[in-house]
């Protein structure tokens, strides 16, 4: 519990804990500088981006993260919409499905980011 409440996504407040909605998250966070990022925080952040501001938004901070931890995010996303599938949850289950299914173009997108940042260093 400790280190989620040291990633800054909970409150807590009269014996009662919940976790951060992705529009609660700080609109400038960046994994680069973020010395604590659980996969819940990226999922969300990941979600956020798309909501506010498309693919593109997401794309930057895929690209952001790295390979690994966000792969991590878009698997805990999938494993999230389908809980909230059986719970009868549907606006959380639409949030992480749009993640999943717009993917494919977030990583292509990312790639071609990280590929033009490449391109400038050289």
């Amino acid at each position: 519990m400790d280190g989620v409440a040291d990633a800054g996504i909970l409150v807590s407040g009269r014996s009662k804990v919940r976790l951060l909605r992705p529009d609660e998250l700080p609109e400038d966070w960046d994994p680069t500088t973020d010395t604590r990022t659980p996969a819940w925080e990226s999922v969300h952040h990941l979600v956020r981006a798309l909501e506010d501001g498309g693919e593109g938004a997401a794309a930057a901070l895929v690209s952001k993260l790295g390979a690994g931890r966000s792969e991590v995010a878009r698997e805990l996303a999938y494993r999230l919409y389908n809980i909230c599938e059986r719970k009868n949850r549907a606006k959380e289950a639409l949030s992480y499905n749009s993640l999943v299914q717009s993917w494919p173009e977030i990583a292509r997108l990312a790639g071609e980011q990280s590929q033009a940042e490449q391109t400038a260093l050289f």
